[in-house]
């Protein structure tokens, strides 16, 4: 049992397949705020009164039809409206989530609006007390002063305008003054000195992206976080060389509008030509024409390649064709070939490709046109036709003179990029609406900003918090730039997420603090039960870490309880080097643990942990690439013993699971400390017809440690393979 929150071995609430919802939640993504050292600068929000109701949860009495449902009366947006039934007696009521002092409700009516109509309050959405009524309501927008501490807020109507039923675009509710939750909080505002934003006529930009590569080429366990983002335009003669915690992005709504004719480059020169330590990094939304015809991205774990046109051809090895350990390939179109060479696992996802050369280990393909054909055990090809469900990571862009955020629309069973076919599907929110959070800010200040209605970009940085950051509102996006990262202090979870709708978790990193955290990330409470189908929550290019940087602890890293998340592209790591490492100085007993239903995993790469890496206890999962080692340093045989069985699995579902499945899985053993350890076998799984595995290997490398099987008692030894990292594979399980 893990020294922190105790494992619940009772069996979990399941949600039948037939009990999901037929109709779709409403897709409300609120954006972020930025204004950049080199544009205009936007004026602060007005100080006034906290909007408390955008985006909580709401419900009514009543719908007109489909396009009209009560969440549209609270999501911001006045082209979207709730409507009741064609009656009187009709009301919409909010949940402010916790009790305010409030002091102003804004009801903005469409044509049918309401002649007479109370404002409710209560406390425990039972008892309720009118705090404004009137019988000579004028419809437009009326704004209504009230007084009251309340938690629920009613609109109760009771004569109607017209004879159609009640419709508001908007139902705002307003604290009162600070509203007993502080200053208001504005929206939007600078975003520092480390996100650096250019056009094509900004002098100097090859010098600072020079300068900044010098700074975090081998800074990586550094402070340094930086983000360049690029205007649209056409730039000539650039070579991008992409360090530690920079990111690199074009601010275009489709990469097509941002090109640059020279190079964005991963190298490995400051490691001697090995890039199995080139973490941390990424490129999104740019078109490259390389200088040669061909663009090196030699990048291994926690490294993103998104929405990317490189037109010629991609090269994922170093100088030297040196090592190189894993990556990640997301709604791109690379026109010539990509050169895999010498990286040993890669996942890429939702793309166009020319081609692709060798398989090494592991290599899996999910909705990609001119993916090579499904052939493992060799060569070692994954691939699947479509990915099951997919949402690309939202991204800052420029909309004329105003900067907004684009959060891309849910694809089913997708194939080929998101932009192929001209305009991405999705929202875009303006920058005001999101709150920009800034190295030195409390977490009591985060916690205020997300309870204002605001959402959260975190500028680069270090960020220390000494309480949980509560994500409670629907549809909420969280998004950092440069790799933003955040250090829970004093034992705390950095962050939790409600069990609603449409939460993005986008671009950061957490890193364990010196004081054990029983974990790190949770989405939803445990037990939750909620159906996200029509809108999940998901986590993108968020990656975790327990030491490296320094002495850090936590029991299990992250867990997942809603129904539906989708986990796309992590890396959740326990260090093997750098700075705090050893079995007990940064003891992190599990990685992933996953207890809602349906919840896919889409480029999942979890390492190290002093037992389990992966878990499973929710229905109907799905994972598509799995990249594990375990961890190196095991002092013992006895040390990893789990009762009668020799090892922790890499990646296990529990035997109450009836439904699982999963492609493309990899365990590697590098236990350098103990090289005669044996692990019985990589993975392990129920033996039922709806548990069905795909495409597995396991590796020792160089004979550190081996495998007995692969899966359960299947899959032979690696043992015979001595020190020539030669895989055991099994195609499919059962």
């Amino acid at each position: 049992m893990p020294t922190g929150i105790p494992v619940d071995t009772s069996p979990r609430r399941r949600r039948p397949v037939a009990t999901r919802r037929g109709i779709a939640g409403a897709l409300t993504t609120a954006i972020f705020g930025t204004l950049l050292a080199l544009a205009p600068s936007a004026p602060a929000a007005p100080a006034e009164p906290a909007l408390l109701s955008q985006g909580k949860p709401v419900t009514a009495s009543s719908q007109e039809h489909y396009g009209t449902p009560a969440t549209d009366a609270v999501d911001g947006d006045n082209g979207s409206r709730w409507a009741s039934a064609s009656s009187d007696a009709q009301w919409l009521q909010v949940d402010l989530g916790a009790p305010a002092e409030l002091g102003k409700v804004v009801l903005r009516w469409e044509a049918a609006y309401a002649k007479a109509y109370r404002i409710e309050l209560s406390t425990d959405g039972a008892n309720w007390t009118t705090a404004y009524s009137t019988t000579t309501g004028a419809g437009g927008t009326e704004s209504v002063n009230i007084t009251g501490t309340a938690r629920y807020v009613r609109m109760q109507g009771v004569t109607r305008a017209t004879g159609y039923g009640y419709s508001l675009w908007e139902f705002q509710v307003f604290a009162a003054g600070g509203g007993g939750t502080g200053p208001v909080l504005p929206g939007g505002g600078d975003l520092g000195p480390n996100v650096h934003i250019v056009d094509p006529t900004t002098p100097g930009i090859q010098d600072k992206l020079d300068q900044v590569f010098q700074e975090q080429e081998s800074a990586q366990f550094g402070s340094g976080r930086h983000a360049f983002l690029l205007k649209p335009g056409t730039y000539n003669n650039l070579n991008a060389q992409i360090g530690f915690y920079t990111q690199i992005a074009g601010l275009g709504l489709r990469p097509g509008d941002t090109t640059i004719n020279g190079d964005v480059t991963v190298d490995a020169g400051w490691f001697n030509g090995n890039a199995t330590q080139n973490f941390w990094r990424g490129a999104e939304g740019l078109t490259v024409n390389p200088v040669s015809g061909t663009n090196r991205w030699a990048v291994s774990q926690a490294s993103s390649f998104r929405r990317m046109h490189v037109k010629g051809a991609l090269n994922l090895a170093p100088n030297g064709y040196g090592w190189a350990s894993g990556g990640y390939i997301a709604d791109s179109k690379i026109d010539g070939q990509v050169g895999n060479y010498s990286q040993q696992q890669w996942y890429t996802r939702d793309s166009s490709i020319g081609g692709w050369s060798n398989s090494v280990w592991n290599q899996t393909f999910s909705g990609v046109e001119g993916a090579p054909a499904n052939a493992f055990p060799e060569p070692r090809y994954t691939t699947l036709d479509t990915t099951p469900v997919s949402r690309e990571k939202p991204y800052l862009y420029v909309d004329g003179n105003e900067y907004k955020v684009f959060a891309p629309a849910k694809r089913t069973n997708a194939r080929g990029t998101s932009w192929a076919n001209g305009t991405p599907q999705g929202e875009s929110v303006p920058l005001s609406r999101f709150y920009v959070v800034k190295p030195g800010t409390t977490a009591a200040t985060i916690n205020q900003a997300l309870a204002q209605g605001l959402n959260l970009l975190f500028t680069p940085g270090v960020y220390h918090v000494d309480q949980t950051i509560n994500v409670n509102r629907a549809n909420t996006i969280v998004l950092g730039l440069g790799l933003a990262t955040i250090i829970p202090d004093n034992g705390v979870t950095a962050m939790k997420v409600a069990d609603v709708d449409g939460v993005r978790l986008a671009g950061f990193l957490i890193d364990a603090g010196p004081v054990n955290s029983p974990t790190l990330l949770e989405l939803g409470p445990q037990n939750s039960s909620a159906d996200h189908a029509a809108n999940p929550t998901t986590v993108q290019d968020v990656y975790i870490r327990v030491g490296g940087a320094g002495a850090g602890k936590a029991t299990t890293s992250m867990v997942v309880n809603s129904d539906d998340t989708i986990v796309d592209h992590t890396w959740v790591w326990r260090a093997d080097h750098g700075e705090g490492v050893g079995w007990e100085t940064n003891r992190a007993d599990y990685g992933v643990r996953v207890n809602g239903d349906d919840v896919l995993a889409t480029g999942l790469f979890v390492e190290h942990f002093n037992k389990y890496d992966v878990e499973w206890f929710g229905e109907r999962g799905k994972t598509v690439f799995y990249q594990n080692e375990k961890a190196y340093d095991a002092p013992n045989q006895a040390a990893i013993q789990n009762g009668s069985t020799r090892g922790y699995a890499a990646y296990r579902v529990d035997d109450s699971v009836n439904t699982h499945e999963a492609w493309g899985l990899g365990s590697y053993s590098n236990y350098n400390v103990d090289p005669t350890i044996i692990q019985d076998h990589g993975f392990k799984a129920p033996v039922k017809p709806g548990v069905r595995f795909h495409s597995l290997l396991t590796v020792s490398l160089g004979g550190n440690g081996h495998y007995d099987h692969v899966i359960n008692d299947t899959g032979a030894s690696t043992v015979p393979a001595g020190t020539s990292t030669v895989p055991s594979t099994v195609v499919s399980f059962p």
